[in-house]
């Protein structure tokens, strides 16, 4: 028996349903013009009786200034609202908080009203006349500036469409694909797409194969796929490549003689064992008078690269090396980055220095800023440096012995001021030849590496000094104060753990955040409140505009020890020998874009750089399905709460829904979870056991499951 086709529902309107829809369409396209027959067509009418009502309408909601008459009988929208501009920032919900400079609150702009934008994008939004009833909500009718245009995605081929499905949670939007791209791409494969057509509210963005990554799972394809999501490049341009191979590796008796002759000077690097870009090295020599004279050596790339050459244009693009769990994405072409500018062993190399005069207790009796040549005499690992100033003996024993008293030194006076000490345990990983996680490990900072990082320090903040106390344009590293508010908020979470933060100004603050971090050493909680006490403080940044550094205690601070990874560090190499050949100021505004470029690729950088860990993380735990673990509550949402495993720093979700014993709702106010009949409260800092319940390696999530006791 054949089946009756069904009927399609005859849409119904009465004047005030009718006006919603006709409000609607005007919303959705604000710039254009419509006359009663499009409005129809818009919203599905067909019925002629119907169509006069939208005339009568259209000329009502004239009558009420709702819309303005362009010619006869076409009409455009006439907003009535406020026109603000602001910065979206999307939820994984799909709705939006777009910030906007001067309002104390974010305006909140539900998933219809987006536009197809993306966080970061600069947008222009209208708020709702009625916001002043409650929270500020708006919609957003133009996008003014892009944040991002490229895209990974899973394809999804049907016989009549083609769609990239956006891996990143907070894109709401699927890609399509016209005929001709898709025949590009197979269905199931990770690509790179760039959008090419936005689309609206009510259609779908438009898209060109970038790149085909290959399937997920695999590990080059997870890896790239990270790297494609910011934008970093995995390999370089063969024309890059080529002008890296082409540059000359002959240090010329004249270009030494223009500089100062450290080759017969002591002279070590100290790196991590797998490192090749040995970009600083330390001289050590006594002079006549009892002092030390200490170099802080490092490589010269701004001898090797000229600015605006194709190198430096594509270093300037990257801004930074991106360091992943199983390799490194380098900013310079290898050929420089592991050879040329590297401060290898028993090779000559060509450097840009600070040389300090100091005394017994690390003061600065002089310093002198220049281009020299060194010969480095050996290469240490941090490790094996850490055993000659334990053992106090082995190669270059004294020296090390003498400079890690001097970095102590420094470093009390550098607390005592009011720096911050975050002692961070890395995460870490051992891998297998198929760059399979077989062990998680967590690293920590010793003598040898706080001997580097204060002389790096010192070499950094003094090159900042020379400069800013003349008060020409420069590149300064800066560092706010902490947010009242998140200061106030992490001063109450630690309370539950016995810990008091003192807030009265800030050095009181520095003080009490490194007792509580020395208090916590080797307590289960460390990581999480490190972790939190990290997240109060301002984000670091580059800017010509100085305020100081406040985490450091220095007034004056700048980036000028990792050229070979950091282009910031570039810049000041430029500025540096500028005005030390007595140059005039320099543009302002120009470094300021760059400054502010540099800060974007350096958040991206740490971004790519935790993908990759939970990435291996995830990995990792796959092959611990089934198993019970000791945890501790490290966030708490309206959806579950996440679990830090304490024996690997993995982190998982325990749904809400999937609590066994009662009905959770989320306090908000006390950022807890709170069963409905039991009262049972789930917080930050809980011990809890988990079982790992499931792992998405490609979304790089574990799911737990909570083992009541």
């Amino acid at each position: 028996m054949a089946k009756k086709k069904k009927t399609k529902k005859k849409r119904s309107f009465n004047k005030r349903s009718l006006i919603k829809e006709v409000i609607k369409v005007f919303r959705l396209s604000p710039k254009k013009t419509f006359n009663y027959r499009q409005i129809s067509k818009e919203i599905g009418i067909k019925d002629n009786s119907v169509k006069q009502l939208v005339l009568n309408v259209l000329h009502e909601l004239h009558e009420q200034d709702r819309l303005i008459l362009i010619d006869k009988g076409k009409y455009r929208y006439k907003r009535t609202t406020i026109a603000l501009e602001g910065v979206v920032d999307i939820t994984t919900k799909g709705h939006a908080y777009v910030s906007v400079e001067g309002m104390e609150q974010d305006v909140f702009v539900r998933n219809k009203y987006l536009q197809n934008s993306v966080s970061g994008d600069r947008v222009r939004l209208a708020l709702f006349s009625t916001f002043k009833k409650r929270k500020p909500e708006g919609e957003i009718i133009e996008i003014i500036e892009r944040n991002k245009i490229q895209f990974v995605g899973i394809v999804e081929l049907s016989e009549k469409a083609a769609f990239v499905l956006i891996n990143n949670p907070r894109i709401h939007f699927d890609v399509f694909l016209t005929n001709k791209e898709r025949q590009k791409v197979k269905n199931g494969q990770q690509i790179v797409v760039q959008i090419v057509d936005w689309g609206n509210n009510t259609t779908n963005p438009t898209g060109k194969v970038i790149e085909v990554l290959g399937y997920p799972g695999e590990h080059a394809v997870e890896i790239h796929s990270i790297l494609a999501e910011y934008e970093f490049p995995h390999q370089f341009d063969k024309v890059v490549e080529y002008a890296a191979k082409n540059i000359s590796t002959e240090i010329t008796k004249e270009e030494i003689a223009k500089r100062k002759d450290f080759r017969r000077v002591c002279t070590f690097t100290i790196d991590p064992y797998d490192a090749k870009d040995f970009d600083d090295a330390l001289s050590v020599q006594k002079l006549k008078n009892g002092n030390w004279e200490v170099g802080v050596h490092i490589a010269d790339v701004s001898h090797y690269i000229q600015t605006d050459d194709i190198i430096d244009v594509e270093a300037q693009r990257r801004s930074t090396s991106v360091y992943l769990v199983d390799r490194v994405v380098p900013m310079l072409p290898e050929v420089l980055s592991n050879n040329l500018c590297s401060l290898r062993p028993n090779e000559e190399k060509l450097c840009f220095s600070a040389v300090f005069e100091l005394n017994e207790k690390a003061e600065i009796k002089k310093n002198w800023f220049g281009r020299t040549v060194i010969l480095s005499n050996h290469r240490f690992t941090y490790e094996g440096a850490q055993k000659v100033i334990e053992e106090e003996k082995g190669k270059l024993a004294s020296e090390l012995l003498l400079l890690n008293k001097l970095a102590e030194q420094m470093r009390l006076r550098r607390m005592q001021a009011g720096a911050i000490s975050f002692e961070r345990l890395e995460t870490k990983f051992y891998l297998d030849e198929e760059k399979n996680p077989t062990k998680i490990y967590f690293k920590e900072s010793k003598a040898a590496h706080k001997l580097i990082e204060e002389f790096m320090l010192l070499a950094n903040r003094q090159v900042a000094d020379f400069i800013g106390n003349q008060s020409l344009p420069f590149v300064y590293r800066v560092h706010d104060e902490p947010d009242p508010e998140k200061l106030q908020n992490f001063t109450e979470f630690i309370k539950k753990f016995g810990y008091n933060l003192q807030t009265s100004n800030s050095k009181k603050i520095a003080t009490s955040i490194n007792k509580i971090l020395k208090d916590i050493n080797g307590k289960e909680e460390a990581n999480m409140i490190e972790t939190l006490a990290i997240r109060t403080m301002a984000k670091a940044s580059y800017t010509t505009e100085n305020i100081g550094h406040y985490g450091l205690a220095f007034l004056h601070y700048s980036h000028f020890t990792s050229p070979i990874r950091r282009y910031p560090d570039i810049i000041v190499h430029r500025l540096l020998q500028h005005y030390l050949n007595k140059g005039k100021a320099v543009d302002k505004d120009e470094i300021e874009k760059l400054c502010k470029h540099a800060s974007q690729q350096e958040i991206k950088a740490t971004k790519a750089e935790r993908d990759s860990i939970k990435y291996m993380q995830a990995k990792y735990m796959s092959e611990k399905v089934g198993m019970t673990f000791e945890g501790i509550i490290s966030g708490v949402t309206d959806f579950g709460m996440f679990v830090e495993v304490t024996s690997t720093g993995c982190e998982g979700l325990i749904k809400i829904r999937d609590i066994p014993d009662d009905f959770y709702f989320f306090d908000e106010d006390n950022y807890c979870l709170e069963g409905t009949n039991t009262a049972k409260i789930y917080q930050l800092g809980n011990k809890v056991k988990v079982k790992i319940r499931k792992v998405d390696i490609s979304k790089k999530e574990i799911d737990l499951s909570l083992i009541l006791k």
